[in-house]
């Protein structure tokens, strides 16, 4: 089973529909022991982060993320998903974040010519050989929302880079843990063959 993780922000039924379209059934759902359960994980996102970061604490839901990713199933974050991961949020103030992957979450800088939010196609470019883009052609053009985007610590856990006005990580991979600052559910081909891909994903060992 795959659990799409319910705080009440985020695209939720989008990310349904489209792993039904590959084949894959999956549960929305804010239950911890349904969460503990799922053999993969998907956290998704759209919105500002504190509120993000609040809804998931006020749940209860930090616990159980932390721990289906140290349980080693795979997990997916998608746009704010994958900012929550990070150390911490400089959006609207400086906001904790899981602290699942070390690294902060910055507003884009850029110039007049070029609008914040970032919004619409975009390619990536890959780092290494991530499982999740099995099958997906370097230079593939995915989906993307946000006016923040995150640096992490360890430069190793980058999976993808994208430019826009300067070059940013759009997407993270370590060990079982995968995020994306993009929206495979709003990509078309390449989304779903990604979202096909995370669904079968084998099961990490535990650490």
């Amino acid at each position: 089973m795959i659990a799409i993780i319910d705080y009440g922000m985020g695209n939720l039924r989008s990310v349904q529909k489209a792993l039904e379209k590959v084949g894959h059934a999956a549960t929305i759902t804010a239950d911890p022991a349904l969460l503990a359960t799922a053999r993969r994980v998907i956290l998704p996102g759209v919105g500002a982060s504190a509120d993000a970061l609040a809804a998931v604490r006020r749940q209860g839901l930090e616990g159980p993320i932390k721990e289906a990713i140290a349980a080693g199933k795979p997990f997916l974050g998608i746009c704010l998903g994958l900012q929550m991961l990070f150390d911490v949020s400089y959006e609207d103030g400086e906001h904790q974040g899981l602290g699942v992957l070390p690294g902060k979450v910055v507003r884009f800088q850029l110039p007049r010519t070029l609008k914040v939010p970032h919004m619409g196609w975009n390619r990536i470019r890959l780092a290494g050989s991530p499982p999740l883009y099995a099958g997906i052609d370097e230079g593939e053009h995915f989906y993307f929302v946000h006016s923040y985007y995150v640096v992490p610590q360890d430069a190793s856990i980058v999976a993808t880079r994208t430019d826009y006005g300067a070059e940013f990580c759009s997407s993270v991979w370590r060990d079982n843990l995968y995020a994306t600052q993009f929206h495979p559910e709003k990509s078309q081909s390449a989304g779903l063959r990604l979202l096909k891909n995370f669904a079968e994903l084998p099961m990490k060992p535990p650490k």
